[in-house]
């Protein structure tokens, strides 16, 4: 799986269900042996350009979805291909009463993948406790210049004594963490909170400008890709 994914700009964390189970609400389990075991996928800065833009230029986007939504479908069903007995989560599904059928934050902590800091982590609480603020994931090599993409359950493979690594505490400081939830709670659209950290690569400028424009406004730039594609 990672000699799939790793040139293409992903990364790939392994947990158990059981990790995962044991710290989420009942409604979210996932409906696995407890040492079932499923791999957490997150993209870098890379996978833009190794990735996603290679996969417009190929023809294979359709316009029905989200380009980059199309784009990690596709790479994750080369995946199923080599690894057929697999069930692949995506980060925007959801079930039910637009409940997402699995919290990526909390899957990502579980893996060791990126850090999820949360305001009931918080000893000095500025915010007061009726204020609803949202965690985030920091990468310890990229910081917030990173996505969670999937999670795919190995339904086959059972690790009982699957090693548990914890996730880096990057953000080590609590004033730095308020800073971190603030920035990103109060100004998300600046992506201050991204750089919390120095970091080891961060988006391009196409790359911001990409994730910048709503998707429903990003034909234009995506038929920009792909002509540069046919000019190459």
């Amino acid at each position: 799986m990672n000699g799939i994914l790793k040139d293409l700009g992903f990364e790939i964390y392994p947990m158990k269900v059981e990790w995962y189970n044991n710290v989420v609400e009942e409604k979210y389990h996932l409906p696995y042996d407890p040492d079932t075991v499923a791999i957490v996928v997150l993209s870098t800065p890379d996978m833009f350009d190794l990735a996603f833009k290679p996969f417009l230029q190929s023809g294979s986007y359709t316009g029905s979805n989200d380009g980059i939504d199309e784009c990690i479908k596709y790479y994750m069903q080369k995946v199923n291909q080599v690894i057929p007995d697999i069930d692949i989560i995506y980060d925007y599904e959801t079930i039910g009463d637009r409940q997402c059928r699995i919290i990526m934050q909390v899957a990502a902590h579980i893996s060791g993948a990126a850090y999820y800091y949360q305001k009931k982590h918080i000893t000095n609480d500025p915010w007061g406790e009726e204020k609803n603020i949202f965690g985030i994931c920091i990468h310890p090599r990229y910081g917030g210049w990173f996505a969670l993409r999937s999670v795919i359950i190995l339904k086959n493979l059972q690790v009982p004594d699957l090693p548990y690594i914890e996730p880096v505490n990057c953000v080590p400081n609590e004033d730095r963490q308020i800073d971190l939830l603030t920035q990103l709670n109060e100004n998300y659209k600046d992506w201050k909170f991204r750089d919390i950290i120095s970091v080891k690569k961060k988006y391009s400028e196409e790359q911001k400008t990409y994730f910048a424009t709503k998707p429903s406004d990003r034909k234009p730039l995506i038929n920009k890709i792909i002509n540069a594609g046919n000019k190459a």
